[in-house]
């Protein structure tokens, strides 16, 4: 973890300084006078050579403090809490969407391979996965809040804000993870254990769920780790269409104003919660399949 994350550290202090476009500016605008803009800089530390920028930059990532946001002097890592736990609620919803039509429909599918069943099951899949969220957003909020009036359009406050992001997200996570699962237990259920287990007069519903599911969702449970990983780096788009204040969002108005430290922040927290997700996904390869050790 540290290596990348150390990685991720240094990239995000880089490349945010090539992107065009200066902070001082963006900050007084174009009519101020040129001292204005030399004080400033002064203050944000904007003035020193690039390497010794990026020496302040790990003296305080290594104490725990990253700075404080050039437009509101706020810390930034407490403007990322508070937006944080937003994120996680849009990035669960979203999880248990994916989760409620996907296995379902990978079982079925592979309950009943080459059948009309099986059919539907993959051609919904691949609609899912051919539907960006920038697309299927808009079209959502078109439907269901324009015409219908039945969802709010954007914001947070209840539930019903939570429905078309978490749609909009878990929708194309369904499909990867229906094909995942219909794929994994077609694979599974071709092992002599299966066929065993039928000789001995088992019936298709605890063949299916308690000897081919739980061997065939590692898998899917490798699927659901990285999507949910992305969910949390990958839920900006989403958020900038329904104006949900997560994370994603603050990033987007972070580079928008140029406001370094808080985009470092966020990538970095970012980065931190995919790897300990990813991290959480070994662990929990154990305890689907105890036959896997973890050295």
């Amino acid at each position: 973890m540290i290596p990348v994350i150390a990685g991720v550290a240094t990239l995000v202090f880089l490349f945010i300084h090539l992107v065009p476009g200066d902070p001082v500016v963006m900050m007084l605008g174009d009519s101020a006078q040129p001292a204005d803009y030399e004080e400033l800089r002064k203050e944000l530390g904007l003035d020193k050579p690039l390497l010794s920028q990026y020496a302040d930059f790990w003296k305080g990532l290594l104490s725990f403090n990253l700075g404080r946001s050039f437009v509101t002097k706020e810390p930034v890592l407490g403007r990322i809490f508070d937006r944080y736990w937003a994120t996680c609620q849009l990035a669960f919803i979203s999880l248990i969407i994916s989760i409620m039509i996907a296995l379902p429909a990978g079982i079925i599918a592979s309950a009943k391979p080459d059948t009309i069943y099986d059919r539907l099951s993959m051609f919904f899949a691949i609609i899912g996965i051919s539907m960006p969220n920038f697309w299927l957003g808009p079209l959502l909020i078109l439907l269901f809040s324009v015409k219908l009036n039945l969802l709010p359009i954007s914001g947070s406050g209840s539930l019903l804000h939570l429905i078309l992001p978490g749609i909009t997200l878990g929708t194309s996570m369904a499909a990867i993870t229906a094909r995942m699962t219909r794929a994994s237990m077609l694979e599974v259920i071709r092992m002599d254990y299966i066929t065993t287990a039928r000789a001995k007069g088992l019936s298709e519903f605890k063949v299916f769920f308690k000897h081919a599911l739980r061997n065939a969702l590692i898998p899917v449970v490798t699927i659901l780790g990285l999507q949910t990983g992305a969910l949390l780096s990958g839920a900006i788009i989403t958020e900038t269409i329904f104006s949900w204040p997560g994370i994603g969002y603050l990033t987007i108005e972070a580079i928008r104003y140029r406001d370094y430290p808080q985009v470092q922040a966020c990538i970095l927290v970012i980065s931190l919660s995919y790897v300990i997700i990813n991290l959480l996904t070994d662990l929990l390869y154990s305890f689907i399949n105890p036959r896997i050790q973890l050295k």
